[in-house]
């Protein structure tokens, strides 16, 4: 398999150089910059090494008459159950069959604000992907591979413990208590993988400075870009052998 290690700090550095750029570009037509880190969200693009990654790792397993879309919006667009439709990051099928399906996310700054919507998002998709294939809407595929790759911003504010929540008359899950953002989404991405609604997920953190140098950590060994690559790689090597 390739080398996922050297290849993800490969995307690192890329995802950090173009968000540099996106951010010096934004309104230099106009004199008018965008309000804190949005003028580098609203220029894409940032993310797509991490995509091309995901497409490698399939790629690598050898499925014969395999397309991995990771461009076209319409082609990464899948039907839905409790809605019409789903635009995924990357989509992989072989002939009339659905082998995988990915979402990549990352986290930079207003980690309070967007910790729930993450989250959200998260669970929201992968329940309308599986109740869609259960329903049959993917027929005649086999059971596709559902991948999570997230990378959080190392920062002061995403490191440090959280306050403690109080709530009456119940009580909050401890494992979330006192817990930076850091290890609150490292849990979320441990339970979406052992509630078995994502097939893998991947976990890792960076920042500015160390990214430009394609540093990364990877905090949870079973949310690392390995096991990830393996649960990826393993499924689309046996789909192959149905083709």
């Amino acid at each position: 398999m390739i080398n996922v290690e050297e290849e993800l700090g490969k995307a690192v550095k890329n995802f950090w150089k173009v968000r540099s750029r996106q951010h010096k570009r934004q309104g230099s037509g106009t004199g008018t910059k965008d309000a804190g880190n949005r003028a580098a969200v609203t220029g894409g693009k940032h993310a797509d090494e991490f995509v091309q990654l995901i497409g490698a790792i399939v790629h690598d397993a050898g499925l014969r008459k395999v397309t991995i879309h990771t461009a076209e919006k319409t082609h990464r667009t899948l039907p839905g159950f409790f809605r019409p439709t789903k635009e995924w990051d990357l989509v992989v099928v072989s002939g009339s069959s659905l082998v995988a399906a990915a979402e990549v996310k990352s986290q930079v700054g207003s980690f309070g604000n967007n910790f729930n919507n993450r989250v959200e998002e998260a669970l929201g998709n992968a329940t309308d992907f599986w109740t869609a294939y259960s329903k049959g809407i993917f027929k005649p595929s086999q059971k596709p591979w559902l991948g999570y790759l997230f990378m959080l911003e190392e920062d002061d504010k995403s490191l440090r413990p959280t306050r403690r929540i109080s709530l009456s008359p119940f009580q909050v899950d401890e494992d979330f208590q006192l817990r930076s953002y850091a290890k609150r989404y490292e849990l979320v991405c441990e339970r979406l993988v052992r509630e078995r609604l994502y097939d893998a997920a991947c976990f890792f953190t960076s920042n500015a400075k160390n990214g430009m140098k394609g540093l990364y950590a990877q905090p949870n060994m079973e949310l690392s870009i390995r096991n990830f690559a393996i649960s990826l790689h393993a499924r689309a090597a046996a789909f192959s052998k149905l083709t």
